[in-house]
């Protein structure tokens, strides 16, 4: 698991992006916490730095916009879905299991 940042850092409506082999951006809705691709389908820009409404992220770039729970597109100009990642909440730290998708525990 990568070590995001403490719970506390973090505040509800804020991302951060986390270095991984593929960058993953972490979103905190409301105390429930949710990871995806970084990087927009559509064209190369960070969603991290997007805006958060609910639990949907809009691209910085062009506006698509993507569902944090199931990665699926919700607004174009994007086609393609990110990936979703496990986010795992112990001891107040946030963790993300990259390559598990929040599916596949659910």
């Amino acid at each position: 698991m990568i070590p995001v940042c403490p719970t506390t850092a973090l505040p509800p409506g804020e991302a951060t992006r986390v270095e991984a082999d593929e960058p993953i951006a972490v979103f905190n809705v409301d105390g429930e916490f949710y990871a995806i691709d970084d990087t927009c389908t559509h064209q190369d820009a960070s969603l991290a730095d997007g805006w958060l409404d609910g639990c949907a992220v809009e691209c910085p770039l062009h506006a698509s916009c993507f569902d944090l729970r199931t990665g699926k597109v919700s607004g174009p100009p994007a086609k393609t879905p990110v990936r979703t990642h496990r986010v795992v909440v112990q001891d107040g730290m946030v963790y993300v299991q990259a390559g598990t998708t929040a599916e596949d525990v659910a």
